[in-house]
């Protein structure tokens, strides 16, 4: 387990730290204070670029190697970043060409990081020089474990830029799909507005117009963008991996909120690392969601430091940040909680950010681990500090284990791009906050849920999701189909379907390709106003607990033999097909027409839990966040409590707590914001001295559960 902070030791030389005669003198005690921490290992360099090239082609990486060798003697590992996120001025001065132009046409000006269009070849020579430099230089230090490629690519809205450069490669992108122009016009539908062309050269970039571009054209260019960043952190990889290759690569990236595919991110990195906000994020189920979805990205052909198959979070929120509204302080016990909910989740990395906070620049009023006066009073060092004397107890336990789930959800960027696109059915409905209804209610459950693309082999789920998948294509559906075939469940729901990977709808009725898989046929339907509802009978065995609503979107469909579980209550379509389920080879196919509250969700785990034998990890109260990391047959279990209150559990067995030693039987209150992680191997342990008192379960009045697998 790797547990550690961003350090940027260029913050910290005299005059804002040390002294004229040793103007470095603070890095030693800032390694002091990391091994105190239990730190074993920081982030240094993704913004050193104008430092270590003060002027073109004078290459200075003599204080990051001295920084490296203060790290060397405490101990402490160190991932290097590769400087390309942010450009020495002078570059932009000399080739002002590699500045992006947004989509208004309007230059991007240097002074900042993410200064820099992706498709000028200028810079990608620039940045080649400074990264195999750098690794030529530091590459053989033994203290390095890892590089980090740029920092934060697609960042501010940087996946795209309107270059001439862009153009060239917009041009020979679509060549490379299309072939002819005129398998352009036919797949690109340009023949609407009349839109067509007679060479690729003649194809726009999606830049401001009077009205909207064409749909296809849009998705077009956001896959060519996502492309590009993936082509970028690619050319830097095949360096790194040419002079260290011993050396595994990673980036860090975020919760698929950037324009690109992250999928295809993850095949170019030997392991994923990720940016956690979730010591901001009032609920615990979203930053769960988030979590899932990152650690996702790579199943397999993980290489990462000391052979682990997990990913990092190379960005922990330490405490408040500087970019919301009200930057609040993070309570005591929240960075500890969110910091568990990350290992219990796959995370065999985790590093703070920042290690300080600096004194100069955009972000001096970010929270760190050390606070401004740095010496190590200060309230949140501490906490991290305890949770780093936890880690070297638990370390040894979850080595090599992993997060298994039996249930998947799907998630296809080609998706998500098309479903940012002006012109939908209904402008209200949001795939991230339809997805998360699912996932909430998988979480609530504690059920563990992986991410997929629809193209990934899902023999290995017993239940796949796949939420308004609007852009389907047709590969994709044959697929979902062999899964079932074999003997899957899958359910799909509303806005799934509606147009292939081409933005073509079907003329055979939705979903497309999928009729005969789910038994339906959708003609039309109905979206709906916020604030306005219909009403779901539900029929047969489906546990309805409430009235529940139909919102946003009612699909009409017509059964064509799918069973009908239920129907719509009020309107013209009082009567109609709201939710089918459909045998399909060995399988099922279930259909859910519409969007619903949470409770629906709940209600419809409880029964996919019978038709699919799913169980939960553990049986405990509804409030406690349980996850379970596991190697062959040993499982270890990790009870999170989100609330502001005890709450009483009820061992039947006993139960041995990794952090504390402690094992349990019978009662135990786990406090507000508490932490267990557990397992049923009771290590053996001395009889307690004459006389020395019994530890006893605390007791409350708590509502009470019984802890016992599922």
């Amino acid at each position: 387990m790797y547990f550690g902070a961003d350090y940027h030791p260029e913050h910290w030389v005299y005059p804002l730290a040390g002294t004229p005669e040793n103007p470095e003198e603070r890095w030693e005690r800032d390694a002091q204070l990391m091994v105190q921490a239990g730190f074993n290992v920081v982030r240094m360099g993704e913004f050193s670029w104008g430092l270590c090239e003060r002027e073109e082609g004078k290459y200075d990486f003599g204080w990051l190697r001295r920084a490296m060798d203060i790290m060397r003697r405490h101990g402490l590992n160190v991932v290097l970043g590769t400087p390309t996120a942010a450009p020495p001025l002078w570059l932009a001065k000399k080739h002002p060409e590699i500045l992006p132009v947004n989509e208004r046409g309007e230059t991007l000006h240097e002074g900042t990081r993410r200064a820099y269009c992706m498709n000028s070849d200028i810079y990608w020579e620039y940045a080649k020089k400074i990264v195999r430099a750098m690794a030529n230089a530091l590459g053989d230090h033994p203290q390095l474990i890892a590089w980090q490629i740029d920092n934060g690519i697609g960042g501010h809205h940087t996946e795209a830029s309107f270059n001439e450069q862009s153009a060239k490669d917009w041009y020979a992108w679509l060549k490379a799909k299309y072939d002819t122009v005129e398998r352009l016009n036919d797949c690109l539908g340009l023949r609407f507005w009349a839109q067509v062309v007679t060479r690729f050269e003649d194809v726009p970039m999606p830049m401001i117009a009077p009205t909207v571009h064409n749909p296809a054209l849009l998705v077009d260019w956001m896959r060519f963008c996502s492309d590009t960043c993936v082509a970028f952190v690619r050319c830097q990889a095949d360096i790194l991996h040419e002079i260290t290759p011993n050396v595994p690569v990673t980036t860090n990236l975020r919760a698929l909120t950037r324009n690109f595919d992250h999928f295809d991110m993850a095949q170019v990195l030997d392991f994923v690392s990720v940016d956690s906000n979730a010591t901001i994020n009032a609920k615990s189920a979203e930053n769960a969601c988030e979590i899932d979805m990152l650690r996702s990205l790579k199943k397999d052909e993980i290489r990462a430091p000391n052979g682990d198959c997990g990913f990092w979070v190379i960005e922990q929120k330490a405490g408040h940040v500087n970019w919301q509204e009200v930057n609040s302080l993070v309570r005591p016990g929240v960075v500890r909680l969110f910091t568990y909910q990350l290992i219990s989740r796959g995370a065999s990395g985790v590093l703070y950010f920042f290690f300080r906070q600096p004194r100069i620049g955009a972000e001096k009023f970010y929270g760190g681990v050390l606070n401004h006066q740095g010496h190590g009073e200060n309230r949140v060092y501490k906490e991290i500090a305890h949770i780093g004397e936890e880690m070297k107890l638990l370390a040894p336990a979850i080595k090599d284990t992993k997060v298994v789930a039996e249930v998947c959800i799907l998630y296809s960027h080609d998706n998500a791009f098309a479903m940012k696109l002006p012109g939908q059915p209904n402008k209200h409905f949001n795939s991230r906050e339809h997805l998360q209804l699912f996932h909430t209610a998988f979480h609530d459950r504690n059920i563990p849920v992986d991410f997929a693309r629809p193209t990934e082999d899902l023999s290995r789920y017993k239940l796949v999701i796949a939420p308004s998948l609007q852009m389907l294509a047709g590969g994709e559906a044959d697929l979902l189909k062999l899964y079932v075939q074999n003997g899957g469940t899958l359910m799909a729901t509303c806005n799934t379907g509606l147009v292939d990977e081409h933005h073509i709808a079907p003329d055979d009725g939705f979903p497309a390709n999928c009729t005969d898989l789910f038994g339906i046929e959708i003609g039309e339907f109905d979206p709906l106003p916020p604030g306005e509802e219909n009403h779901l009978t539900f029929k047969g065995a489906f546990p309805a607990s409430h009235l529940h609503p139909a919102r946003l979107w009612c699909d009409l469909i017509e059964p064509k033999g799918a069973q009908v579980l239920a129907t719509y209550a009020k309107d013209f379509y009082a009567g109609r097909v709201a939710m089918t389920m459909n045998e399909y080879g060995l399988g099922k196919a279930i259909y859910f027409g519409t969007v619903s509250h949470q409770h629906f969700y709940y209600d419809l785990v409880a029964w996919l839990r019978q038709v699919c034998n799913l169980f939960p990890l553990l049986k405990v109260p509804d409030t406690v966040e349980v996850s379970m990391r596991q190697k062959d047959d040993r499982k270890i279990y990790f009870l999170l409590n989100h609330q502001h209150s005890h709450v009483r559990l009820h061992f039947y067995k006993p139960m041995h707590d990794f952090l504390t030693g402690q094992t349990f039987t019978g009662n135990y209150d786990l406090p507000s914001h508490g932490v267990l992680v557990l397992d049923e191997t009771v290590p053996v342990q001395e009889a307690p001295k004459e006389g020395a008192p019994a530890e006893q379960a605390p007791a409350t009045a708590q509502a009470e559960a019984d802890l016992a697998p599922a």
